[in-house]
């Protein structure tokens, strides 16, 4: 995996744990933009680059689609919840 290039940024906090969600799925990130689409979601790959480096805000329908997709609840994306489930 490259390192970010670029340090963070604060418009959102699910960003963090999208990123962590995704990778320990070993899903890339066109593979999690295709099942958004299915979900109803469309987001392009900067959109999802920026929602994961935390430069974008997220929408309501988009962080119960990634909690659905990945697997995990909408308060381990928001920090609620300490431990990652595994799926």
């Amino acid at each position: 995996m490259k390192p970010r290039k670029l340090a963070l940024g604060n418009r959102n906090i699910i960003g963090k744990r999208v990123t962590e969600a995704r990778l320990a799925r070993g899903m890339k990130q066109v593979e999690l933009l295709a099942k958004l689409q299915l979900a109803g979601v469309d987001l392009s790959v900067p959109a999802l680059s920026l929602l994961e480096g935390q430069k974008r805000p997220v929408s309501d329908i988009e962080l119960n689609a990634l909690a659905d997709i990945l697997d995990v609840s909408v308060d381990w994306l928001l920090g609620r919840e300490e431990k990652m489930p595994l799926a």
